[in-house]
């Protein structure tokens, strides 16, 4: 199967449209040519529904993070974006349910194989540095303090929700060390 068609594929997803509250609409974004991946946790309701992904608050601070525009960030031969779980995975108690397990496993790799001139693959959140980096701190502040350990191939950050402002507050090192670090990488990349 050729990469147009993988992606093809991903997109009739129904894997485990049976688990879904809102049913099945994989959200992802790909492209041969792409040099950053955003490997997040899942769509929320509004990516759901508007089918375009890192569509809310958290989106907006992600592009402050890495110094883009959203014309740059939703440039497919810029920016991968594949999330651990292509679907919205319904509300939880405390906010939206953990991804589904299925979709990593079953597209991540053969999305990686079809985006050979990647980068920097960054990973937003707990659930995609625990899927990735088989060496990660005790938690994720740890990990992302350490960001460097990962590199080249990896950045660790953490969630960009409005609700994780607190976690901002009590880590300025993040925005003052690592976020520097970020903008001056995504741009240099970019450049290439």
């Amino acid at each position: 199967m050729n990469c147009s068609q993988l992606f093809r594929e991903i997109l009739k997803c129904k894997v485990c449209e049976p688990e879904l509250p809102l049913g099945a609409n994989p959200i992802f974004r790909a492209n041969t040519k792409a040099k950053i991946l955003v490997v997040g946790q899942a769509p929320g309701i509004r990516v759901h529904n508007t089918g375009i992904p890192w569509n809310d608050p958290s989106g907006k601070n992600l592009r402050n993070w890495l110094g883009v525009r959203s014309e740059e960030f939703y440039d497919d031969s810029l920016f991968g974006i594949v999330p651990m779980g292509f679907c919205y995975p319904g509300k939880g108690k405390s906010g939206d349910l953990p991804p589904r397990k299925e979709c990593a496993p079953l597209w991540h790799q053969p999305v990686l194989d079809c985006m050979p001139k990647l980068h920097l693959k960054l990973l937003v959140g707990s659930y995609a540095q625990a899927y990735y980096l088989k060496d990660r701190k005790r938690n994720l502040t740890e990990t992302v303090r350490n960001y460097r350990e990962y590199l080249p191939d990896f950045l660790p950050l953490p969630h960009p929700s409005p609700r994780n402002k607190l976690w901002q507050k009590k880590n300025p090192w993040f925005e003052e060390d690592v976020l520097p670090y970020l903008k001056s990488e995504v741009q240099k990349i970019l450049q290439l």
